[in-house]
């Protein structure tokens, strides 16, 4: 079960206290703090401009191209502070982002996009050979569309080939960016099972920014809200799905039934937790 996971096993990724500015003058993260569990899947929920893919960027390194920067904090990865690494040095330590939109290589192929995953690794041809098809057990689609143009694959078998692309590279922890955006809910389940699979079956870690509060709490094994740059609220996925001002405010629900639109939006206003 994915609530039964130990929360108390090794801590492999560590966000201490940071802060992120951009420009120089705008403060999106204020004293961020996050702790990912080997083998785990950890969601970082909230809602559009709370700070989810600055976080996952601030991780992966990728802020300085945005003109972005940490600022304040430490982020540790297996006990070695990483927030002054190249990228590319990151995918060699084993962390590889998926990011948000589905980036593909549009003129390749599905297969020939995969592939590229594997360009930094030091591998024979038969060791990625063998990936590729791990790769393929998980996608069947992607293995029947593998030599179809990625440009003109569906929404949803894009976003297959960018998780695939970043399995290639070997990782062992993967920070994925809004899996279910643009997806049809029946794609969204199928994407998160195959998380769930990739992270029972084959050890990988997942830490997974989410919009979708309700698919992500019922994946994950440990959730982290975040409100304007914030940490809110944090605990087990099967405590957050329980927690009231959860149900009420990110699932628009209540002991007395789902809320409308109208009461959702009067009690955004009110924030215990933030009071």
């Amino acid at each position: 079960m994915l609530d039964d996971i130990n929360l108390k096993s090794e801590t492999v990724l560590e966000v201490n206290n940071i802060e992120v500015i951009y420009n120089h003058v705008i403060l999106v993260l204020k004293g961020v703090s996050l702790a990912v569990p080997k083998g785990g899947i950890t969601a970082l929920l909230g809602g559009n401009g709370a700070g989810k893919t600055t976080t996952l960027k601030a991780i992966s390194n990728l802020l300085r191209s945005e003109r972005g920067e940490v600022t304040k904090g430490s982020i540790v990865y297996q006990g070695e502070k990483i927030q002054d690494l190249a990228p590319a040095d990151l995918v060699t330590k084993g962390v590889i982002q998926v990011m948000e939109g589905r980036h593909c290589f549009e003129h390749l192929t599905v297969e020939e996009n995969l592939l590229t995953g594997a360009y930094t690794r030091k591998a024979s041809r038969g060791d990625i050979d063998a990936d590729l098809n791990m790769v393929y057990d998980y996608f069947p689609r992607l293995k029947e569309r593998r030599k179809s143009q990625a440009g003109y694959t569906s929404g949803g078998e894009q976003q297959m080939v960018a998780i695939g692309r970043a399995l290639m590279s070997r990782p062992e922890t993967i920070l994925l960016d809004e899996p279910s955006m643009g997806l049809a809910p029946q794609l969204v389940e199928q994407i998160f099972q195959i998380v769930k699979n990739l992270n029972e079956n084959e050890g990988y870690t997942f830490l997974l920014a989410e919009q979708n509060t309700n698919v992500a709490l019922r994946y994950a094994h440990y959730g982290y809200i975040l409100e304007s740059g914030r940490i809110v609220m944090d605990g087990p996925a099967k405590e957050l799905r329980e927690n009231p001002d959860v149900k009420e405010f990110y699932l628009g629900m209540s002991d007395e039934g789902r809320k409308s639109f109208r009461d959702v939006r009067s009690y955004r206003r009110r924030k215990r937790w933030l009071a």
